[in-house]
């Protein structure tokens, strides 16, 4: 028997919740940042689990440090989402999980990079 995953109260974006202690006016360059990374950056998102998401990335140090950079920003103000970025073998992924009680917030962040896989280019 599977628990009910508490609802989260999402911003007005559709994808921040409301637990994210990024002030509400820097929310939108933060999206931009992430819409930029998944644009340029990414090759493929896999949804591994319902609380676990895997992002291939371009293998080049800038785009490992880009994605580095950003992933520690979000940590600081959503503790509930953990990152961790793989570097090895020719290639670059960033791990993002959560909690169950947040799943929901994984997916909106995992649909809206598989929506902005390759639109930078």
């Amino acid at each position: 028997m599977t628990a009910n995953p508490i609802p989260i109260p999402m911003a007005d974006d559709g994808w921040v919740p409301g637990a994210c202690t990024l002030p509400t006016v820097e929310r939108p360059l933060r999206r931009a940042e992430f819409d930029d990374l998944f644009a340029l950056d990414v090759l493929a998102v896999i949804r591994e689990s319902a609380t676990r998401t895997r992002i291939d990335l371009r293998p080049d140090p800038e785009t490992a440090a880009r994605a580095a950079t950003l992933a520690v920003r979000e940590a600081g103000c959503c503790s509930f989402l953990t990152f961790d970025l793989a570097i090895g073998d020719g290639a670059v992924t960033l791990g993002v999980a959560t909690g169950p009680a947040h799943r929901e917030v994984l997916a909106a962040l995992t649909a809206r990079a598989e929506s902005q896989v390759g639109a930078g280019t």
